[in-house]
C-alpha cells in the first residue's frame, strides 16, 4: 500500500512531503504556531467578516472607516450590528 504522504509517488516520504503533510493535519492556529512558528492559513479573517457583514447591512465600508468611533458605532447599531464585534485601527 502506498504511503499517503508520498505526494510525488517515488516510494519514499522525504522531509518536504512530511512537513507538508504535518501542516495539512494542523487543526488550529495555536497548533500551527507551535509547530511552524506562524499562524499559517489560520490568520484572523475579521476584516473580511466585517466587510461582508457591513455590505449585507447596506453600509459603505469605506465610509465607515472614515467615521469617528462614535459615529461608526451608531451607524453599526442602526444597521443591527454590534460594534464590539469588530476591530478598527
Amino acid at each position: 500500500m502506498r504511503d499517503w504522504m508520498d505526494f510525488d509517488g517515488d516510494g519514499e516520504v522525504d522531509s518536504s512531503e512530511s512537513m507538508f503533510a504535518e501542516e495539512m493535519l494542523c487543526t488550529s492556529k495555536e497548533e500551527h504556531e507551535a509547530l511552524f512558528g506562524d499562524a499559517g492559513d489560520f490568520d484572523d479573517d475579521m476584516e473580511d467578516d466585517f466587510e461582508i457583514d457591513a455590505m449585507a447591512a447596506g453600509l459603505d465600508v469605506d465610509e465607515l472607516e472614515l467615521m469617528d468611533p462614535d459615529e461608526r458605532a451608531e451607524a453599526l447599531e442602526e444597521a443591527g450590528l454590534d460594534p464590539d464585534d469588530y476591530d478598527f485601527y
